[in-house]
């Protein structure tokens, strides 16, 4: 079977940048793990998060914002193609302090993303107590301030790679589940990409496989330093409209349960829960919102984030493979519209613009002074 481009990876990176390929005319063919893959998709928290993002790498902010920027457009583009709500809303979001040591690291974090990009620009701002119980009432007592952004906002993950799959299916994209990806070779002018489906060739392959971009890659000329970080998540069950925006821990879905979230765990390939880090989570989201301690959890998991050695994103063609390209990314909700709408053009061109310069895994190569 041969194709324009082949995505390895069904995931939100791989799907998004699969329906921005098919978007540009070219014939996709998605080869998908199945769910033996670590599914970090479906593990996401579901948010679209400008503030916080880009310090120490300015070209992230600006890409993180442009995707924020592109969001609606591919929200509005996936309801009337496929009728499949992804839930996205942007109406704004907090990153809360819960003393004044946090409340000075933030005014630190802004101050520094303000003197880059312009406090304008950036649209994060500090926002008091008073200010934020107007935003959000039936704070704890120990919110003290935090961080507001008109640029975020949130999402389902589930329904947005729901609507990717359809998206591409119905522009012509096919989608081969239980397809690992086993083997990449040059075959003439493409590339065959074997797995146990069959094998598949395409004149361009992108690799959006996760964790599994660094074996991949190994066979592509690419060195892709990329690691699990594991993350854990409680839902509890549907309320009624507790919270008119998401904020950087806690979040409601469009069904009504709210998601709790921001765990951060360097302990490899391991995707169980523990009870110990699920009660942190609560604790912590109760000081915010006492009125949580009154719901039940009914749901909760632990998935892998895919994370470069300075935690950005790696966009990589390969010198020893034209036409090979590797995404790897742990923002694939965020970065949906990027990706979608911005990437996918790019390689329909066979080349990555400049403003993705910062981000190949060459950086990692630069030796220490």
């Amino acid at each position: 079977m041969l194709s324009d481009a082949i995505v390895i990876g069904g995931g939100l990176v791989g799907a998004a940048t699969a329906y921005g390929l098919t978007r540009q005319g070219l014939s996709v063919t998605v080869l998908d793990e199945g769910d033996v893959a670590f599914r970090a998709s479906r593990g996401n928290f579901g948010l679209v998060w400008v503030q916080s993002k880009g310090d120490g790498q300015p070209d992230y902010a600006i890409w993180t914002r442009k995707s924020a920027d592109l969001w609606p457009g591919l929200d509005a583009m996936l309801k009337e193609e496929t009728g499949v709500s992804t839930f996205y809303a942007k109406p704004g979001g907090v990153h809360f302090c819960l003393s004044e040591a946090e409340m000075e690291s933030r005014r630190a974090l802004l101050s520094r993303l303000h003197n880059v990009h312009g406090a304008a620009h950036y649209g994060a701002r500090i926002v008091d107590r008073k200010e934020l119980d107007a935003m959000l009432p039936g704070l704890g007592p120990e919110v003290v301030g935090g961080t507001y952004c008109e640029h975020d906002g949130h999402a389902s993950p589930l329904y947005l790679l729901r609507a990717l799959h359809d998206g591409l299916k119905r522009r012509g994209g096919t989608i081969v589940a239980d397809a690992r990806a086993t083997g990449i070779s040059r075959d003439g002018d493409a590339y065959a990409v074997t797995t146990r489906a069959g094998t598949f060739r395409a004149g361009r392959v992108v690799l959006a496989a996760g964790l599994g971009n660094r074996p991949l890659g190994k066979m592509v000329g690419l060195d892709l330093k990329i690691a699990p970080l594991k993350g854990q998540i409680l839902v509890t069950e549907r309320t009624r409209p507790r919270l008119p925006m998401p904020t950087h821990v806690v979040r409601q879905t469009g069904e009504g349960s709210i998601m709790i979230g921001d765990s951060h765990e360097d302990v490899g390939f391991d995707v169980s829960s523990s009870s110990d880090v699920m009660a942190t989570l609560a604790s912590r989201a109760i000081r915010m919102f006492p009125f949580l301690k009154d719901l039940r959890v009914v749901r909760a998991w632990a998935a892998l984030r895919i994370m470069s050695p300075d935690g950005f994103p790696i966009y990589q063609q390969s010198e020893t493979h034209p036409g090979v390209f590797s995404v790897n990314c742990h923002s694939g909700v965020t970065l949906a519209g990027s990706h979608a709408l911005a990437l996918a053009p790019m390689i329909a061109k066979g080349e990555l613009g400049n403003e993705l310069a910062a981000f190949t895994a060459r950086r990692f190569d630069v030796p220490a002074n």
